[in-house]
């Protein structure tokens, strides 16, 4: 791998089979954003994106959690030409086409994450960095015209841009960007919750997430000899699955998430669910064999020293370079994976248990144990409370819905001067004003999001005379934080 320096961003490159590939890759992507300005990287990226003219040869640009790429391959020419143009429109965005990326982004209906690595993070993190890929956040066509503006400075220029070649730099090749400083990356997000316990969200099927060190090699290889024991014993075994996929988020250095989700098929989630976790203890119990070490080592091996890994490697150096990480090439990776034996794979997998949360779809009810027999938890929001305070504004359903439903006799809303307290069937939950991430405005009602993954609807269908409420509310949240619902979704 070679490194030089072009108009002050780093550049990596090294030769691999087939026509050049670049990829210009920004530290930035959905963890930075917060729950008022949800998808505001993806919006820039699709205005750059925009300004490009018909090309015949390969591009594309994506973001995730962590990273904006702008990519494409073809002749060297047609690679300098791609990123000079990305360049431009990145320090020139044609605002005037916002609406219309908006109708697009609203017709992608795009995800960071799949739905169950999501919802974990957001048990894990809140409704705040990582903890977003579990939200739509307020709409595409509700994102502020200054939130554009303020990401594109904070972001997207020279001193948080890494570009990545699979040949040397092509004569010509310029990267136009203003300079700035690269944002501090040297804290992990902190965590609201450690775990263990389960939770039911709405997902197509369980997933296993773990929180630990993202360098420890012995656990890295224990979550991928579960997948395989998954596939083995879930698929190939009881035919309830299709897929076993593993994942893995960053968090900090050397911090974050080692996941596991699995599919099932219709009405077998709940068998799903207890294999899952009954597979997961009993490795961290029993252990796994030298073969099976061996077996993910190798295909480790196939992996990284197939000459078509070089741009994952490329990305994989970029990504630890914008984030102030160490990358360890292939050859360190695996020789660190090959001294890993069975007892140290399998303690690190028991140590990580008391990190365990599980996702559910809804409907399934988890009655599993931990290691020392005692039930795993179901997981309660940081919000979540015993009792209504006293005193207050209660406000109640309407006497219709109270007649009609015992579940409308037992809710209540309560208003103070500190927040909002919501008691329904699963128990009272409260969202403090300091504690509010946004406030969606759906006609005469408020919709309001706490950081702890709760939310309370102050809406007219659930509650009578809520306007005390709905003035309460406007008073207490900064207006920056309120938006009116997104014309692309129904209401209700």
């Amino acid at each position: 791998m070679n490194r030089e320096v072009i108009d002050g961003i780093p550049v990596l490159w090294a030769d691999a089979p087939g026509p050049l590939e670049a990829t210009l890759i920004f530290g930035c992507g959905a963890r930075d954003e917060t729950m008022r300005t949800l998808g505001v990287t993806h919006l820039i990226e699709h205005l750059a994106m925009s300004t490009l003219p018909r090309l015949h040869h390969d591009h594309n640009a994506s973001v995730d959690l962590a990273l904006t790429q702008f990519t494409c391959s073809g002749r060297p020419e047609q690679v300098v030409d791609f990123l000079a143009k990305v360049c431009a429109a990145l320090t020139a965005l044609p605002l005037e086409r916002i609406d219309q990326e908006a109708g697009v982004l609203a017709a992608e209906d795009g995800r960071v994450a799949d739905p169950q690595t999501g919802e974990l993070l957001s048990h894990r993190y809140g409704v705040q960095g990582v903890g977003l890929a579990a939200y739509r956040g307020p709409g595409p066509d509700r994102i502020p015209l200054e939130a554009v503006r303020e990401t594109v400075d904070r972001f997207f220029h020279a001193g948080n841009a890494v570009l990545v070649l699979t040949g040397p730099p092509p004569a010509g090749l310029r990267l136009p960007l203003p300079g700035g400083e690269r944002p501090d990356r040297s804290a992990a997000q902190p965590v609201l919750h450690t775990g263990p316990s389960w939770r039911q969200e709405d997902v197509p099927g369980p997933g296993l997430a773990l929180h630990g060190d993202l360098d420890d090699f012995a656990l890295a290889l224990a979550t991928k000899v579960l997948g395989q024991r998954l596939r083995e014993t879930v698929r190939h075994q009881h035919g309830l699955s299709y897929d076993v996929d593993g994942g893995v988020v960053f968090t900090g250095p050397g911090h974050g998430e080692r996941t596991i989700c699995l599919d099932a098929r219709e009405g077998q989630e709940q068998r799903v669910a207890e294999l899952l976790w009954q597979e997961t203890l009993r490795l961290a119990r029993e252990g796994m064999t030298e073969q099976e070490l061996a077996e993910e080592v190798e295909a480790a091996r196939e992996a990284w020293q197939d000459p078509r890994a070089t741009p994952y490697e490329l990305g994989e150096a970029a990504a630890e370079l914008l984030f102030d990480g160490q990358y360890q090439d292939v050859p360190g990776r695996l020789a660190a994976m090959e001294k890993v034996g069975p007892e140290p794979a399998r303690q690190a997998l028991a140590d990580a248990l008391r990190t365990a949360l599980v996702v559910v779809p809804c409907g399934v009810e988890l009655d599993v144990r931990l290691p020392d027999g005692a039930p795993l938890p179901a997981h309660r929001c940081a919000g979540q409370t015993v009792e209504l305070p006293s005193g207050g504004q209660v406000f109640r359903p309407s006497l219709k819905d109270r007649l009609l439903s015992s579940e409308a006799r037992r809710t209540r809303l309560v208003v103070t001067e500190a927040g909002l307290w919501l008691k329904g069937v699963d128990g009272v939950h409260h969202v403090a004003y300091d504690e509010v991430v946004a406030v969606e405005m759906r006609g005469a009602g408020r919709v309001v999001f706490g950081r702890s993954t709760c939310f309370v609807p102050v809406v007219p269908e659930l509650f009578a005379g809520i306007g005390p409420a709905v003035r309460a509310i406007d008073a207490a949240v900064p207006v920056e934080l309120r938006y009116p619902a997104s014309a692309f979704r129904p209401a209700g």
